[in-house]
């Protein structure tokens, strides 16, 4: 699983850090998701993002012919952000677990394979052994009578 989480912290002033909070209150998401977002974005393009005022955003928007805005903005509701969350936890258990049963079965063919022969006993060889040994005959009590 080479894909792991890393944590980035930094310090703000509390002037900003209390704008972000707004932001995130606006977004109706957490803090921390504000700063994925961010750099999600800035990875996305390469690093070549600008962050620009609201006001400004919109006059930039109402100078170009087109009616769709930059960035587009869905709603998407908390209840389904955190549910998404939950389940790429549960998957990356999941793959974890699946990669800890292959490398059981591994080891079980390994041993399986390094037994003798002789050591192996073979369903079929009980069965007919038992055969000849009445006490041990599967039944039901209706027969003996």
């Amino acid at each position: 699983m080479g894909n792991k989480n890393k944590t980035i912290s930094f310090r703000v002033s509390e002037d900003k850090f209390e704008t972000l909070r707004e932001i995130a209150e606006e977004r109706d998401i957490s803090l921390s998701a504000v700063f994925r977002d961010y750099v999600d974005t800035l990875v996305a393009h390469d690093g070549q993002v600008t962050v620009a005022p609201d006001h400004e955003l919109e006059a930039a928007n109402a100078e170009e012919t087109s009616t769709e805005s930059f960035p587009p903005k869905v709603e998407v509701p908390k209840s389904f952000v955190r549910e998404h969350e939950r389940l790429e936890l549960e998957a990356e258990h999941l793959r974890e677990q699946l990669e800890e049963h292959k490398r059981y079965v591994t080891k079980l063919r390994t041993q399986l394979d390094e037994m003798d022969q002789d050591e192996v006993i073979h369903l079929e060889d009980l069965d007919e052994g038992e055969e000849e040994d009445a006490s041990y005959r599967i039944g039901s009590f209706d027969d003996e009578f």
